[in-house]
C-alpha cells in the first residue's frame, strides 16, 4: 500500500499565502490571488480582489458589505459540514466558534489530513456556531494568544463588571470599544442573555455589520445610533445609564467627550495587560476575547490528535514548544501579511 503524501509536500507557505498545490487555491492569503478559501470575514484573513472565492455563505455575505464589487470576481458559498472537491482535494468547512460564519478548513488528499483552524475560541458566544474539533495529521493553528500569560476568565464574570457599573453609575454613559465584525454583535447578545433590555447605542461605524447578523438570523434587540453632535444637552441625557459601542479608536475622542461623564470601557483579550488599558484610557477593562487562550490552545491541539503542529498569526515560538513538550511535531509557519490586531482580540 502506498504511504499518504507527507502534508508539507502538498501544503506549502509561499510569499502569496498558504498555498494547497494538488486543489490550486490558497487559504487566507494576504494578497488577491486567482482562487482563495477563505476562513472568516475579518480583514487579515479576508482581503479584497481575488478571482475566485470560496467560503461559507455568512462569510461571502460579509466581505460583501465590506468590499461591495471587490469581494471577489467569482464567489461560492460553502455551508459547514458540505464537502466539495477542488482539483484533488476535498474540501469541508467546519466550524471555528470565532465570528459568524467562521469555519476551519479541512483538506483531505490521498490519505492525508491537514485542518487549518483560521482564528478561533472555545468559549460560549450566541452569535457563531461553536467550535468542532477534527481529528487531523496536521493542526494548522493560530497563537494569537500563545502565552501562558494569557488566560481569560469567564465571561459572565467580566461582562458582571459592565452591568455592576451601570447600576453603580446610572447617571454616567458607559461606552465601549469593540471591534466591529463579531465582539460587538456578541456583546450585544451577551447583554440581551443577562436581561439587559434596554436599547443600546451604536456608533455609526458598527451599524452595517449589526444589520447584517441581524439579516443572518442574529436578533440583537433594540439599537439606536448614538448620534450626539449638535443634539444639545436635551439629545445627550438618553445616553444617561446607557451602553453606547463603538470603534477602540473613538472610545478616548471628541466624540466620546460629547456623551454625559462616559465611563470608559473595553471588551478584549489584551485588556488582560494593564498597561495596555491605561495606554487607551480604559477605566473598565474586560477581558472578553475572540481568540483561544493560552489552555484552549493547548487543549485544542490535543483534542485533534494530530501528531505535527504548524503555528501562525501570534505567539509562535511559546506554543511550538509547548506543542514539542507534548510530543508533537511543530513549526511555526511565520505567514506574512498577518497584523497583530489589537483590537480584534
Amino acid at each position: 500500500m502506498t504511504a499518504a503524501p507527507k502534508p508539507e509536500s502538498w501544503v506549502r507557505v509561499l510569499p502569496e499565502g498558504l498555498y494547497v498545490d494538488p486543489g490550486g487555491f490558497f487559504i487566507d492569503p494576504p494578497r488577491a490571488v486567482d482562487r482563495a478559501v477563505i476562513s472568516h470575514g475579518h480583514a487579515d484573513h479576508a482581503r479584497p480582489h481575488h478571482g475566485h472565492v470560496l467560503a461559507t455563505p455568512e462569510t461571502l455575505a460579509i466581505m460583501r458589505q465590506r468590499y461591495g464589487a471587490n469581494a471577489g470576481a467569482a464567489q461560492q458559498a460553502l455551508a459547514c459540514g458540505e464537502t466539495l472537491r477542488v482539483g484533488a482535494v476535498d474540501v469541508r468547512l467546519v466550524p471555528a466558534g470565532h465570528v459568524l460564519g467562521s469555519a476551519q478548513v479541512v483538506l483531505d488528499y490521498d490519505g492525508s489530513r491537514v485542518v487549518v483552524s483560521g482564528d478561533y475560541k472555545r468559549s460560549p458566544d450566541p452569535t457563531c456556531a461553536p467550535f468542532e474539533p477534527v481529528p487531523c495529521d496536521v493542526f494548522v493553528t493560530e497563537a494569537t494568544f500563545g502565552l501562558p500569560v494569557f488566560r481569560h476568565p469567564p465571561v459572565a464574570a467580566e461582562l458582571d463588571k459592565l452591568l455592576r457599573s451601570l447600576a453603580l453609575f446610572p447617571e454616567r454613559a458607559h461606552v465601549v470599544g469593540v471591534y466591529a465584525l463579531g465582539k460587538c454583535q456578541r456583546l450585544i447578545a451577551l447583554l440581551r442573555e443577562a436581561g439587559h433590555d434596554r436599547p443600546i447605542y451604536l456608533h455609526g461605524a458598527l451599524k452595517g455589520l449589526c444589520d447584517l447578523y441581524e439579516r443572518q438570523g442574529v436578533a440583537l434587540g433594540p439599537l439606536e445610533p448614538a448620534t450626539v453632535a449638535g443634539g444639545g444637552r436635551e439629545a445627550r441625557e438618553k445616553f444617561r445609564g446607557a451602553v453606547v459601542l463603538a470603534p477602540p479608536s473613538a472610545i478616548a475622542d471628541r466624540w466620546s467627550r460629547r456623551l454625559p461623564d462616559p465611563v470608559v470601557a473595553a471588551a478584549s483579550g489584551w485588556m488582560r495587560v494593564r498597561q495596555r488599558a491605561r495606554q487607551r484610557g480604559v477605566e473598565l477593562p474586560m477581558v472578553i476575547s475572540d481568540h483561544a487562550d493560552w489552555d484552549e490552545l493547548i487543549a485544542t491541539i490535543e483534542e485533534t490528535g494530530a501528531p505535527e503542529i504548524w503555528v501562525t498569526h501570534g505567539r509562535e515560538e511559546a506554543l511550538v514548544l509547548q506543542a514539542g513538550k507534548l510530543g508533537r511535531r511543530a513549526r511555526a509557519l511565520a505567514l506574512v501579511g498577518r497584523e497583530e490586531e489589537d483590537d480584534a482580540g
